[in-house]
């Protein structure tokens, strides 16, 4: 035993140059493989930096698939790499001592410091951190980052678990924690699996003509279940190494087979991820200039396919509990639509930086209409913030231990969201102009035919290099158009989800008795 275990790290460490190994980071590589190897099971190694997290999606080998063609490589893939460069930030950031406090977290499990995106909220404090670090990631990357989906669900689904086992007897919160465990030593990112396809949307499951259009269980054995079916528009699916599977609407007991929540690695046999197009991907082959935002628009949506996937029964989280369906969908939406006022207050805030600059360069910042354009598109982005954070404020402390948002006022704010992004983004095209649209190429700048004639007359004002302020331009034709709008419209739920929400959660027959006492009606 012990000369398969010192083989077993020396095969890992001979990988390494010298430097590498002393690092401190790969002495707690050594000693999660070990604990591995002990324990019997295979794992991939511990990521902690931007290169280690690289390494693991070359090493994945997943199913892959853009514009028909299978992609070996997701990190060489110029439509993927702005994804992948995001959410490598993630992972990056964490690593700086000046956003220790809001990047990571201690857990509740282990008492170690983790990863902020690996971590349980505890209290009040931690969902406010959650918004502000959603906010300062935003900063860096003026583009979606992609863990929220999966933060999200490993939250949603540890409360619901909780109170699935006190309802039925089960055993799923203790199988749900051991999986935590993997992913806060492992540092993995998991993909939140909530969107079905749906098919005909006025028929439930069972009644659909096809019925993969809904993810269920197809087979249920004495290891574990095969599934089959499809998640749609997952955020970062093509760079997540695992995806955490659950409902996508409240269910009936004919619908049992199809409440469902799992954990699936990537690279299990019959699951299959087609890339998803967005509006002016080209942009992503292109260097310099033309690309816009290095980072990308959004956060690069796959639809995630599961033919006959088996899942071993330590990794189910919910098998045929309909009537928990419901809640678990409800919680998670609530806890990402918490995150809206975080990630796009500060994507606006970009926005609006990039549209002032904008105003410099071709000499109207000193316009009262455009002093006054650009406060209303900051008084938008801090409404939109100050939802996240009065959400998180009034959280409140589960049966599980975990905290969650207000749900009304989570509502609210992705609600907000769905109307001041596209009117930042209205006022953006307002003060920028037309030229944001109608922009030559990088190729026409750099052209020794008619780069003179680019340079010329697209000069502003007198001391602006013409390649600064088309860099700008482009950056707001990359953030305020196409799929980034659409995302905040749909993304985490359509604004008629939020009204059916207010319906529930609003308290109408109160606010009608308060109207009552207040002019004396019985």
């Amino acid at each position: 035993m012990r000369h398969g275990i010192v083989g077993y790290i020396i095969s890992k460490l001979c990988v390494h140059d010298v430097v590498t190994i002393i690092s401190v980071y790969d002495v707690l590589n050594v000693v999660t493989y070990a604990l591995c190897f002990l324990r019997g099971e295979k794992t991939m190694k511990r990521i902690v930096t931007k290169e280690d997290y690289l390494q693991s999606l070359k090493d994945l080998h997943h199913a892959v698939y853009y514009n028909g063609k299978r992609v070996e490589d997701v990190t060489e893939h110029p439509a993927l790499r702005p994804h992948i460069e995001s959410a490598a930030l993630t992972y990056e950031l964490a690593l700086r001592p000046e956003h220790e406090d809001l990047m990571t977290a201690i857990s509740h499990l282990t008492g170690k410091r983790i990863n902020r995106f690996t971590h349980i909220h505890q209290s009040v404090d931690d969902l406010i951190k959650k918004v502000q670090m959603l906010r300062l990631i935003a900063h860096e990357t003026g583009s979606c980052f992609q863990r929220c989906v999966g933060f999200d669900a490993l939250n949603s689904v540890y409360m619901t678990t909780y109170d699935l086992d006190q309802k039925h007897k089960t055993d799923y919160f203790e199988r749900f924690k051991k999986y935590l465990l993997h992913v806060q030593e492992s540092n993995v990112m998991v993909v939140g699996g909530m969107t079905d396809t749906k098919g005909d949307r006025s028929l439930p499951p069972t009644k659909q003509a096809d019925p993969d259009l809904f993810t269920h269980v197809v087979e249920r054995r004495s290891d574990g279940i095969v599934i089959r079916g499809a998640k749609a528009h997952m955020t970062g699916g093509i760079n997540s190494h695992e995806i955490l599977i659950m409902p996508t609407q409240a269910m009936k007991e004919e619908d049992r087979d199809y409440a469902l929540s799992c954990a699936i690695p990537l690279n299990t046999p019959g699951v299959i991820l087609i890339f998803g197009r967005q509006t002016n991907e080209e942009r992503k082959f292109e260097q310099g200039i033309d690309a816009g935002n290095p980072f990308g628009a959004v956060g690069g949506e796959a639809l995630i396919v599961f033919e006959n996937v088996f899942v071993p029964w330590d990794r189910v989280f919910l098998c045929g509990e309909y009537d928990m369906a419901g809640l678990l969908v409800e919680r998670f939406a609530t806890l990402h639509r918490q995150n809206y006022g975080g990630c796009k207050g500060g994507v606006s805030d970009i926005l609006v930086g990039a549209t002032a600059l904008a105003a410099e360069y071709q000499g109207t910042a000193a316009a009262s209409h455009v002093k006054e354009k650009l406060a209303e598109m900051i008084h938008l982005a801090e409404t939109i913030y100050s939802g996240s954070v009065a959400c998180s404020a009034m959280g409140y402390k589960t049966p599980s231990g975990a905290y969650y948002p207000d749900p009304l006022l989570a509502n609210t704010t992705k609600h907000n969201v769905t109307r001041h992004i596209y009117e930042i983004s209205r006022l953006a095209h307002d003060i920028a102009g037309g030229i944001v649209a109608t922009m030559p190429f990088q190729g026409d700048l750099e052209s020794s035919e008619v780069g003179r004639y680019v340079k010329k007359y697209l000069a502003g004002v007198k001391g602006i290099p013409v390649e600064d302020r088309m860099k700008i331009l482009r950056l707001i034709e990359n953030m305020s158009g196409g799929t980034a709008l659409i995302e905040s419209m749909h993304g985490a739920g359509s604004p008629q989800t939020q009204k059916v929400m207010y319906g529930r959660l609003g308290n109408l027959e109160q606010k009608k008795r308060w109207a009552k006492r207040i002019v004396g009606i019985d």
